[in-house]
């Protein structure tokens, strides 16, 4: 086959209706108009002579071929942004982008300081935050869409031999309540009073809800005995809930740094019982790592953690003079940004 029967427009353009599940959408997504994206679409069949979607129901339904194109065709378009992003590179930081993932706790709370950080030192570079489950994160990083990600939660079992997973910092769980609740006064709680309290709770099936409530099962808190009084949507509404006096909760202390600095939360002491869970920094060794990416590593990533980032010598081999500089220079610790532990 002398000539590719395929552009690169063509592959975005299968993308976006594959997302977006209508020609009309994907040609809003993509502003182009709908007929322009349906004629695309027959010239691409014409020159594959397949079918690749299925024009029967409401919805745009891909068929084999189309999903074996979109396949394909992610990790060409892939490929190319990897490719323009290491052309960007030649410029030594003065352009180019930086694209960090996070789970959602340490997406919202720890990853804009490190970002503003990072903005002070490079303005030029243009940053991506995404921020996702544990395991869309993952799928991502593994795909070249994210640089790097910072992450709560395990890895999925199947991309566990592709990424490498880096131990980052110990992240706390504490357990807050009202400044006037009664025990606010105490030293610390003993754990079967734990039982008799009113929680405060993500829905259960929250991804954030289920790795808390693992965390706390390995503390020897037993998740089942308390009393769920009331489910929300987000940390912060939690947040609200107890400060208004409706309960307590447990939250990651990142998430409550400036509520304790205002005094609008008490963080209570469980007698003998302290409940912590690994945040991981990963990424993929086996793809391109722009200079950027290798800055924010090796600059910023040790101004928030007191646990010094140590690469296996299995990736200093494959990252080379990079891999070593992260594993052996490290910068002073800037220690009112640590993340508490």
């Amino acid at each position: 086959m002398s000539d590719l029967p395929f552009t690169l427009d063509q592959l975005r353009i299968l993308k976006a209706i594959a997302a977006e599940g209508s020609f009309k959408r994907a040609a809003d997504s993509l502003y182009v108009s709908q007929p322009a994206v349906s004629l695309q679409v027959q010239n691409l069949e014409r020159q594959l002579d397949v079918p690749l979607f299925d024009r029967g129901g409401r919805r745009a339904q891909l068929t084999e071929a189309g999903h074996l194109l979109l396949e394909y065709g992610d990790r060409i378009l892939s490929l190319c942004q990897e490719t323009c992003r290491a052309i960007e590179d030649l410029q030594n930081l003065q352009g180019g982008t930086l694209i960090v993932g996070a789970s959602q706790t340490t997406g919202t709370y720890l990853l804009p300081r490190m970002i503003g950080l990072f903005r002070q030192r490079y303005p030029d570079v243009a940053v991506q935050l995404h921020v996702h489950s544990t395991r869309r994160t993952s799928w991502s990083v593994a795909n070249g869409q994210i640089d790097l990600a910072i992450i709560g939660g395990e890895v999925p079992p199947e991309l566990q031999d592709s990424l490498e997973v880096i131990p980052y910092a110990e992240d706390e769980l504490a357990l807050i309540m009202p400044v006037f609740h009664p025990l606010a006064n105490s030293d610390a709680i003993p754990r079967e009073d734990l039982y008799k309290l009113h929680f405060i709770s993500l829905d259960s099936q929250s991804t954030i809800r289920k790795v808390i409530d693992q965390v706390l099962t390995r503390g020897g808190i037993e998740t089942r005995r308390l009393r769920i009084e009331m489910e929300l949507n987000s940390i912060e509404a939690i947040k609200n809930a107890v400060q208004s006096g409706l309960g307590v909760a447990f939250v990651s202390v990142s998430a409550i740094e400036k509520e304790l600095q205002m005094g609008v939360l008490h963080r209570a002491k469980i007698d003998s019982v302290v409940v912590k869970r690994m945040l991981s920094v990963i990424f993929n060794p086996n793809r391109y790592r722009s200079t950027a990416a290798e800055a924010f590593t090796r600059e910023i990533l040790p101004q928030f953690t007191n646990r010094e980032i140590q690469l296996s010598k299995e990736n200093r081999r494959k990252n080379g003079t990079a891999g070593e500089r992260l594993a052996d220079e490290k910068p002073p610790v800037d220690s009112s940004a640590k993340l508490s532990t």
